[in-house]
C-alpha cells in the first residue's frame, strides 16, 4: 500500500513522465517487430550509400537535440524539441529508400498516425470536459480538480497513435484476414538461408523470433468479436448505424482491429486518469499521518532558479536589463543621483546626522570575526552553498597543516552585485533573500513584506544596537543594482531588517563601520559612474579628519576592482577614491577589497621605490555568481605607481585557461537558448540563395577532390552571389559585420577590432554558406533518384484516400456524414496535417516549380509556405554550427587575444569555484585572513535531518541554533560543509607601512 500511494502520490519534475516511459516502449517494440520480420533485409539489401545517408541525417539531428539528451533543462522548450525533431525527420526518413525493404511502410504509418491522433485529441478533450464537470457537481473528489497540462494531453495521445501504428503495421490486420488460409508465413523471407545451417548460427536465434512475434501479433489483434456482439455501441459509436435509421444494407459486423487497440489504450489512459484523481484519503494515505509527513520531508527540495542565461534570445530578465541599462546611462546618469538624495536626506539644521552612516557599536568587541563576498545571487545552488557557509556557527578547516575552528564572523560585508541580471522584486526575492534565509533564518516574528519604518528593529529585550550578539550585515550597491537607479536596493536594503538571520541596521548606500583594535570600514557607493560624488568623499574625509587615529588602519570596500579594470582598459577612473586613499587616508589603508570580477585574486606590495598606498589589494566576487577567468589578470603589477606581485589566484591561472576549453565543447548546451538567434541570423545570410538549381555538376565528379572543388567552387560563386546582387542576405552579412566590430572589446586598436570582426563574420558566413549547399544538395540527390518531387503537395493523403478503407472500414457513410456535417473542415484538417509532414515534398515540388519558372511564379502565399519550410531544416542543422563558430571565437579570444573576459566565462555558466573571505582581528591589532572556498557546488539538496531534529524554541534566534541551515546537500560527501578548505591565508600588520614602505 505505501507503493501505491507513492505512485498515486509522487509529483514528479518532468510532467511527462509516463509518456516518456511509454515512448521507450514503443521504440523497443518497433525494433522486435523489425528485427524479427526483416533481418535479411537489414542484411542483404542495406546499401553504403544509403546508409551514409542516414548516418549523416542522424548526426544531424543528433546534434541538434544533443542539449536536451538525458535531462530536462526546462520542460517547456526540452518537449518541443523533442517532438520538432521527431517531426521532421520523421518527413526526411519518409523519403529515404530502403524502409519498404525492411517492412516499414512510413506512409500507412504516418497516414494512421495523424488520423488516430486527431481522433485520440478530441475523445481525451471530451473525457477531461466530462470530468471537470463531474467534479464541479461534486460526483468526485476534489483533487480532480486540477486541470490536466493540454502538453500532457497532446504527448498521452502522440504515444497512443504511435504504439497503435507499428503494432497495426507489422501484425496485418488480423481481424479482417483471419479468414485466409495460414500459409502466409515468413519462412519464404528467409529462404535464402539454408536450412541446415539455421540451427547453428546466431541469425537462426532472429528467424525464431518471427514465430514469437506471431503469438505477440496473435494476441494483440486476435478476433474481439463481430458488432452484434455489442449492439448498442456498434450501432451508435463503431458505425453510427443509428445515422441510417436501421437501414445500412452494406453494414459489417466486423470490429477493426486497430480500434480495438485504440479502445483498449484509450481505456487504460482512462482508468489511470481516474484512479489517481478520484482516490480519497484511505487509498492515497493508508499510512498514518506522521509517517506521510516524514516521507513527505524525505522527499522535500529548494526550488533555486538556475544560473542566468546570458545568451538567451528568449529571456524577458535580460531585455528588461539591456532597458534599464540604456535609461540609466542615458537618461539619469550625469542628471539624477539617488546618492544626492540620500546626501539631502541626512542634513540636519546643524550639521551631518552622521548617525545613519556611522557605525561605531562594535568597536569595544573582543574576539572579532568578520566575513566578506561579493556578487551573489544568480544560481541558486552557489549563492546558498556560500550563505550556507557563512552560517554556519564554526567551520573546521586545515590552515598550514593543522585544523583550526574558524567562528562565523559578527559581521558580514557583501560588496555589490547582489542579484542577477536586473534588480527587481522577484531577482532581489528569489536570488537574493531564498538562499540566505534557507541559510540562516530569519526571527519568526519578522514579516518578509513588512517596511522598516525606524531601523534597527532588534529583538526583544534587546534596546540598543550594542547589546545585540547576533550576526549582521552591511551592503554596498554594484552596477547591476543600479540598474533602475538604486530603487530595489533601498526597498529591500535600506527599508528592511533582515537578510535571513543577519540584522541590517543600515539606512544609506554607504556606511563607515568602526571595528576594534582601530579598524575601520569604509563601505564606498561607486555607482554607474565608477567613483564616489562629492558628498560622499565630504563624508568620509570629514570622518577620518576627526574620528580616524593616525595609527588606525582603514579597509575599502568597492564594488568593482578599478586597480584591474583599470589596467586592463587603459583607463584611469575613480579619481575621488584615488584622492580619498593617497591624500585623506595618508597610508591607512591596509587593504582594498571589491567583487565585480567573480574570482579571487589576491595582489601584495612588493619593494618599491614609490610609496605603496595601499598593503593588499583583494579581489573575491566568488559569492554565487557565474566564473570569472583568472590567467586574463596575471600580468598586473603596477599600482598607484607602486609594485604588486600576484600572492593568490582561485581559480589557477593554468585552471583558468583549461576551463575557456567550454567554449567549445559546451557553448550549445549551456546555451541552447542561443539558438533563437544564432539559427534566425544564419537563416537571413543565406536567405537570397535559395533554392540553388544549378548543382548537377558537383554530382557528376569522378574523384573526391572533384567533388570537393565543384563544391568550394559553388560555395565562392555563391558569396559572390550574397555580396553583388543580394538584398536580404547581404543587408544581413553588412548589419552583423557592425554589430561584429562594436562586439569586440575596445581595449585594442580601431584596426585589429575591424581585422577581428570581418575573420569573425567570415566564419559565420562560410559555415551557413557550406550549410545552405549541403541541404540543398540533399534535396537535388533526393529529385534525381525519384524520392523527391515525383508526386506532389498532398501525396501522402491521396495515398491515404486510397487505403482508407481498409484500415477504417466504413460501410455505413459515416465519414460522408461528418464531412457534410463539419462543412469540409474534418476532411481538410487531415489533409493539411497530412501535408505538414510532408514538409521535405513540399519544398522539393516548389523548389522544380522555381528552377523551372523562376520566382515570379509562385504567389506570395506560395514563397512564404517554401522558405518556412526551408528554414524548419536549415534551422535544425545551423544552431550546432552557429553555437560551435561562436564558441571557438571566444576560446580564441580569451585564451589567445586575452579579450572578452566577461563574454567568454559568462557563456559557461559555471556555478562552482566559489568562495568567501574570513577576517580575525587579534589581540595584538593584526588580521588574519582566511579565504574559504568549494571546488564543486552541489546539484541536489534534500532536508538536513539535524536542522529538522532539532527543537525549535518560540522566541530563539536561529544564529543560536547547532544547525542553522534547512538543506544539505543529498552526498554527504558533497556538502559543503564538509568539502570547504583554505585557499589563501594572509597577515595584514596594522602598524606596518606607515611611511609608504611595503
Amino acid at each position: 500500500m505505501e507503493r501505491v500511494r507513492t505512485i498515486l502520490t509522487h509529483t514528479y519534475p518532468y510532467p511527462h513522465e509516463h509518456s516518456r516511459h511509454a515512448i521507450i516502449a514503443v521504440f523497443l517494440g518497433c525494433l522486435f517487430f523489425i528485427s524479427s520480420d526483416n533481418m535479411h533485409t537489414l542484411i542483404e539489401k542495406f546499401s553504403l550509400k544509403w546508409c551514409s545517408m542516414y548516418a549523416c541525417l542522424l548526426g544531424l539531428f543528433y546534434f541538434f537535440s544533443s542539449p536536451f539528451i538525458g535531462k530536462t533543462i526546462r520542460p517547456n522548450y526540452s518537449n518541443f524539441s523533442r517532438w520538432y525533431i521527431a517531426w521532421i525527420l520523421v518527413a526526411a526518413l519518409y523519403h529515404l529508400p530502403n524502409f519498404l525493404s525492411m517492412g516499414l511502410d512510413l506512409r500507412m504509418n504516418l497516414s494512421l498516425f495523424l488520423t488516430i491522433y486527431i481522433s485520440s485529441i478530441v475523445f481525451l478533450v471530451v473525457f477531461h470536459i466530462i470530468f471537470l464537470a463531474l467534479w464541479y457537481v461534486g460526483l468526485v473528489s476534489r483533487v480532480a480538480g486540477r486541470r490536466p497540462e493540454i502538453l500532457t494531453i497532446l504527448q498521452n495521445c502522440a504515444v497512443l497513435s504511435m504504439a497503435c501504428c507499428i503494432f497495426y503495421s507489422h501484425c496485418g490486420n488480423r481481424a479482417i484476414l483471419r479468414q485466409k488460409p495460414p500459409g502466409r508465413q515468413y519462412s519464404s523471407l528467409f529462404s535464402f538461408w539454408k536450412r541446415e545451417h539455421r540451427h547453428n548460427t546466431w541469425i537462426a536465434q532472429l528467424i525464431r523470433m518471427n514465430k514469437l512475434k506471431d503469438q505477440v501479433c496473435s494476441s494483440w489483434f486476435a478476433p474481439v468479436g463481430s458488432a452484434s456482439d455489442y449492439p448498442l455501441l456498434s450501432k451508435w459509436f463503431i458505425y453510427g448505424e443509428i445515422a441510417c435509421n436501421g437501414s445500412c444494407p452494406d453494414s459489417s459486423s466486423e470490429i477493426s482491429p486497430i480500434y480495438s487497440l485504440w479502445a483498449t489504450f484509450i481505456g487504460l489512459y482512462i482508468a489511470n486518469y481516474v484512479v489517481e484523481r478520484s482516490t480519497g484519503w484511505a487509498l492515497t494515505h493508508p499510512l498514518s499521518v506522521d509517517k506521510v509527513e516524514k516521507l513527505k520531508k524525505e522527499q522535500m527540495k529548494p526550488n533555486f532558479l538556475d544560473m542566468v542565461p546570458w545568451y538567451s534570445g528568449t529571456s524577458a530578465d535580460l531585455f528588461k536589463t539591456v532597458f534599464d541599462l540604456l535609461v540609466s546611462v542615458t537618461v539619469f546618469l550625469g542628471r539624477f543621483d539617488m546618492r544626492m538624495l540620500q546626501a539631502a536626506m541626512t542634513k540636519s539644521c546643524d550639521g551631518t546626522k552622521r548617525e545613519e552612516l556611522l557605525y561605531d557599536h562594535l568597536a569595544n568587541k573582543d574576539n572579532f570575526w568578520f566575513d566578506f563576498m561579493a556578487d551573489t545571487g544568480d544560481g541558486g545552488n552557489s549563492s546558498y552553498a556560500v550563505a550556507k557557509l557563512l552560517a554556519q556557527p564554526t567551520l573546521q578547516v586545515s590552515v598550514d597543516g593543522e585544523t583550526r575552528p574558524l567562528p562565523r564572523g559578527n559581521v558580514l560585508l557583501i560588496g555589490g552585485d547582489l542579484a542577477y541580471p536586473n534588480p527587481s522584486a522577484f531577482t532581489y526575492e528569489k536570488r537574493l533573500f531564498c538562499p540566505f534565509e534557507y541559510a540562516l533564518q530569519p526571527p519568526h516574528w519578522y514579516k518578509n513584506d513588512s517596511i522598516a519604518v525606524d531601523k534597527p528593529e532588534l529583538p526583544e529585550g534587546v534596546k540598543d544596537l550594542k547589546d545585540y550578539d547576533g550576526p549582521q550585515c552591511f551592503l554596498i550597491p554594484g552596477n547591476h543594482d543600479w540598474f533602475d537607479g538604486l530603487n530595489t536596493f533601498m526597498r529591500y536594503i535600506c527599508h528592511k531588517s533582515w537578510l535571513g538571520g543577519w540584522l541590517m541596521p543600515q539606512k544609506k548606500s554607504y556606511f563607515a563601520l568602526q571595528l576594534p583594535k582601530g579598524w575601520w570600514v569604509f563601505g564606498l557607493d561607486l555607482a554607474l559612474h565608477g567613483d564616489i560624488d562629492v558628498d560622499q568623499f565630504k563624508f568620509f574625509a570629514e570622518l577620518v579628519k576627526e574620528k580616524v587615529k593616525e595609527d588606525d588602519a582603514v579597509i575599502i570596500i568597492t564594488h568593482e576592482p578599478s586597480w584591474l579594470l583599470d589596467w586592463y582598459w587603459s583607463s584611469d577612473t575613480g579619481q575621488n577614491v584615488r584622492h580619498l586613499i593617497c591624500d585623506v587616508l595618508n597610508y591607512r589603508c591596509k587593504l582594498r577589497m571589491a567583487g565585480d570580477l567573480h574570482h579571487y585574486m589576491r595582489h601584495s606590495c612588493t619593494q618599491s621605490d614609490a610609496p605603496v598606498h595601499v598593503q593588499h589589494l583583494l579581489v573575491n566576487g566568488c559569492g554565487g555568481a557565474f566564473l570569472h577567468p583568472t590567467h586574463v589578470f596575471s600580468k598586473f603589477s603596477k599600482y598607484y605607481g607602486a609594485s604588486y606581485a600576484s600572492k593568490a589566484a582561485y581559480p589557477s591561472f593554468h585552471d583558468s585557461s583549461k576551463i575557456a576549453l567550454g567554449n567549445i565543447l559546451k557553448f550549445r548546451k549551456k546555451n541552447w537558448q542561443f539558438d533563437f538567434i544564432g539559427g534566425i541570423i544564419y537563416f537571413i545570410l543565406v536567405f537570397s540563395l535559395f533554392p540553388q538549381c544549378k548543382l548537377a555538376h558537383i554530382l557528376r565528379g569522378d574523384s573526391f577532390s572533384g567533388h570537393l572543388e565543384s563544391f568550394l567552387g559553388t560555395v565562392w560563386n555563391a558569396f559572390v552571389y550574397v555580396m553583388e546582387q543580394s538584398y536580404v542576405s547581404f543587408t544581413g552579412v553588412l548589419v552583423l559585420l557592425i554589430t561584429a566590430i562594436i562586439f569586440v572589446p575596445s581595449k585594442i586598436s580601431r584596426k585589429k577590432r575591424v581585422v577581428i570582426g570581418v575573420l569573425h563574420v567570415s566564419a559565420h558566413l562560410m559555415a551557413a554558406l557550406i550549410l545552405m549547399l549541403m541541404l540543398e544538395l540533399g534535396i537535388e540527390i533526393c529529385i534525381q533518384h525519384n524520392l523527391l518531387a515525383n508526386s506532389g503537395y498532398h501525396t501522402l493523403y491521396q495515398w491515404y484516400k486510397s487505403v482508407e478503407s481498409e484500415h477504417f472500414p466504413d460501410p455505413t457513410g459515416l465519414r460522408a456524414r461528418i464531412e457534410q456535417w463539419t462543412f469540409g473542415l474534418y476532411p481538410a484538417c487531415i489533409k493539411y496535417l497530412m501535408s505538414a509532414f510532408d514538409v521535405p515534398e513540399v519544398m522539393a515540388v516548389t523548389r522544380t516549380n522555381i528552377c523551372k519558372e523562376g520566382m515570379e511564379s509562385l504567389s506570395r502565399s506560395g514563397a512564404v509556405i517554401y522558405y518556412a519550410s526551408v528554414f524548419l531544416y536549415f534551422w535544425v542543422f545551423s544552431t550546432p554550427v552557429v553555437s560551435l563558430v561562436f564558441g571557438s571565437y571566444l576560446y580564441i579570444c580569451i585564451n589567445w587575444l586575452h579579450i572578452h573576459f566577461d563574454e567568454a566565462f559568462s557563456s559557461l555558466r559555471i556555478a562552482n569555484y566559489k568562495s568567501f573571505t574570513r577576517f580575525h582581528i587579534k589581540e595584538n591589532k593584526d588580521i588574519e585572513v582566511f579565504t574559504l572556498a568549494v571546488d564543486k557546488v552541489p546539484k541536489d539538496w534534500k532536508l538536513d535531518k539535524d536542522w529538522d531534529a532539532e527543537p525549535k524554541q518560540s522566541g530563539v534566534m536561529s544564529h543560536k541554533r547547532e544547525f542553522p541551515s534547512k538543506w544539505c546537500a543529498s552526498s554527504a560527501q558533497q556538502d559543503p560543509v564538509a568539502t570547504v578548505k583554505v585557499v589563501d591565508y594572509f597577515l595584514i600588520h596594522r602598524s606596518q607601512n606607515q611611511n609608504g614602505e611595503c
